[in-house]
């Protein structure tokens, strides 16, 4: 049997082949959809119209439901898609449904995913959304899918998929204090492209990665579909089974997948992390890379930390250490992913001081667990009440009108780097105010 990548071994298994290639067409077996109020009804179109009004779900345990996109808006159409999502739910007697409003609510999809324990080694993921491939760092297939085929998998536990090649990224070193997974990110699409890993797995390895925690090695597999990726992936070590056996409430069993000596990667890099410097990414394009250095002193208006790339409690305790006994030049926004995160702000100290009153105390607004402000979203979304300014940003993407107005400059950075520009009103280099 040839040697197999990860990727290739948790497809492989989940279409019941011992043994799969690079262009295989196979159909692949299910273990969780996922799917939230932007996507969720027509996805849910899509099944009523080729299973029939009546059709029951594959599996009621193993389709996920979270609200998180344009929930806290007036908006009536936004508003229509999540009591669309309510109907379904009670229709179809779903388990797991965050919905809005209530104590289960969670926030952001791909962060909420990991936190109830739908993220386990070795299985596959599928969710409408294209930031799916955060998942990866639990050393399982996660990738984001359409409306069309989440509508199949939604009556069928399966999905037609072709085997990616696998790129492989190792990072080696020890991360300094300056850098985040971000900027190693960034670093990588800055080099390859954004379409530099189209419909490939990207797979990253080294002592550097396996020093990050879970959340930093979240930021790394959330960002590569802004390189084009199927999706990301990362070998699961003792800190990965701690973070899921601790949330695996269901105690289901899984099967912890790692790539064989002498697979094939269609592509290798080799990073030494302690030669980098803090990256950034400027508009309006992920790949439009930039050392922080050869950009300091640009003029911002807005500074935004949060969403599932920087909106974590990693993200948010880097930007705290920069902020605490400090205040903002600039309207500085800090949005928690989840709710969990949120009561995290409020409990987690920082020499005495909770991360929300450090956050308040420097003059930044703390916003509800959500998306937020990064995909613009309906009207009175506060990301999009504004006009062309320029932004400084822990998201994803700098897309034209991603973050409010068409003409809006959004510069992609670390929570770090985030910081430090939100208290000089500029772009600014962490490595200048780092207590």
């Amino acid at each position: 049997m040839p040697a197999m990548t990860m990727t290739e071994k948790i497809l492989g298994r989940h279409a019941g082949r011992d043994s799969v290639q690079p262009g295989d067409n196979i159909w692949v077996d299910a273990d969780i959809l996922m799917t939230h109020d932007v996507c969720g009804p027509g996805t849910i179109g899509v099944f009523h119209q080729h299973f029939g009004k009546n059709a029951k779900v594959w599996d009621r345990e193993k389709v996920v439901i979270i609200p998180d996109h344009y929930i806290f808006t007036a908006d009536a159409m936004a508003n229509r898609n999540v009591d669309t999502l309510r109907k379904f739910v009670a229709e179809q007697n779903i388990k797991y449904f965050y919905d809005v409003g209530t104590p289960r609510y969670k926030g952001v999809c791909h962060i909420a995913l990991p936190e109830e324990g739908h993220t386990r080694p070795g299985e596959v993921l599928f969710g409408t959304d294209s930031h799916t491939c955060t998942a990866g760092a639990f050393g399982e297939f996660a990738t984001g899918i359409g409306n069309t085929d989440a509508g199949f998998v939604m009556g069928t536990g399966k999905l037609w998929v072709k085997v990616p090649p696998t790129m492989r990224f190792v990072f080696h070193g020890n991360l300094p204090p300056y850098l985040m997974a971000k900027d190693l990110i960034l670093a990588v699409i800055g080099d390859i492209g954004c379409d530099g890993a189209t419909y490939k797995a990207m797979e990253f390895d080294g002592d550097g990665v396996y020093a990050l925690n879970i959340e930093e090695r979240m930021t790394l597999c959330n960002m590569v579909i802004e390189a084009g990726g199927k999706n990301g992936v990362i070998a699961p070590d003792q800190v990965t089974l701690d973070y899921v056996n601790a949330r695996n409430a269901s105690g289901k069993k899984y099967d912890v997948v790692t790539t064989d000596q002498g697979a094939t990667f269609c592509y290798e890099r080799v990073y030494d992390v302690t030669k980098l410097e803090p990256v950034i990414a400027k508009p309006h394009s992920p790949d439009n890379r930039a050392y922080v250095s050869e950009v300091r002193g640009t003029k911002l208006d807005r500074a935004y930390i949060g969403s599932c790339t920087g909106g974590k409690m990693t993200d948010f305790r880097a930007a705290a250490g920069i902020l605490k006994g400090r205040s903002v030049k600039i309207d500085t926004f800090v949005v928690p992913a989840t709710s969990e995160i949120a009561a995290g702000l409020k409990s987690e100290k920082l020499n005495g001081q909770s991360l929300e009153d450090v956050f308040l105390s420097a003059g930044a607004k703390i916003g509800q667990p959500s998306c937020a402000a990064c995909l613009g979203g309906p009207s009175d979304t506060f990301g999009r009440l504004n006009g062309p300014i320029s932004c400084i940003s822990t998201t994803n993407r700098n897309f034209p009108g991603r973050m409010g107005h068409k003409e809006a400059k959004v510069f992609l950075a670390s929570p770090l780097t985030v910081a430090a520009s939100a208290l000089t009103g500029v772009i600014a280099d962490p490595r200048d105010c780092l207590q």
